[in-house]
């Protein structure tokens, strides 16, 4: 994640296509930071949303936890023209229309952070980051408590440990 002021998008990296079977972990914002995700009210659309655009643009989601007010996930693109950028736009458009349509609000912060992972980079150690921040936050004792958590690669996210 490379840094940049409060009003700028964040910068992607030069040179780099964002195409291919790469690992990325990326943050998106909520909208000043508002917390939209609290509940279950709209959670589970996106998550729906989560799991179509995934398939539609053919990334791996390993695992995703939506937070009061962003969400993470370690998603890896299936074919070498798994488009990261693609996928991480339409499934903030999908949802942000979705989200409009209810509540009459933008969802989303513009742009999101990733980090492209390095083949060296412990997969295993970003899933546990991600699925254990509701446990850093004390929103939960166990991060199996949180329902807003898991892998849509498996039904058993202690797997992924």
């Amino acid at each position: 994640m490379r840094r940049r002021n409060k009003h700028s998008k964040p910068t992607r990296l030069k040179g780099f296509t964002y195409t291919g079977c790469h690992r990325y972990f990326i943050t998106l914002r909520c909208y000043n930071q508002a917390s939209y995700f609290a509940s279950g009210n709209f959670t589970t659309e996106a998550l729906e949303i989560l799991k179509k655009t995934a398939e539609e643009k053919g990334f791996h989601v390993w695992a995703y936890c939506f937070m009061p007010n962003h969400l993470h996930l370690l998603v890896e693109g299936k074919t070498e023209d798994a488009d990261m950028t693609k996928f991480a736009v339409v499934f903030k458009q999908k949802t942000a229309f979705q989200f409009r349509q209810r509540h009459g609000a933008k969802l989303w912060q513009p742009g999101y952070y990733e980090r492209v992972m390095r083949k060296d980079e412990a997969t295993l150690a970003v899933a546990r980051y991600i699925i254990e921040n509701p446990v850093r936050k004390g929103i939960v004792d166990d991060y199996a408590q949180y329902p807003y958590s898991g892998s849509l690669e498996t039904s058993d996210i202690s797997q992924i440990f």
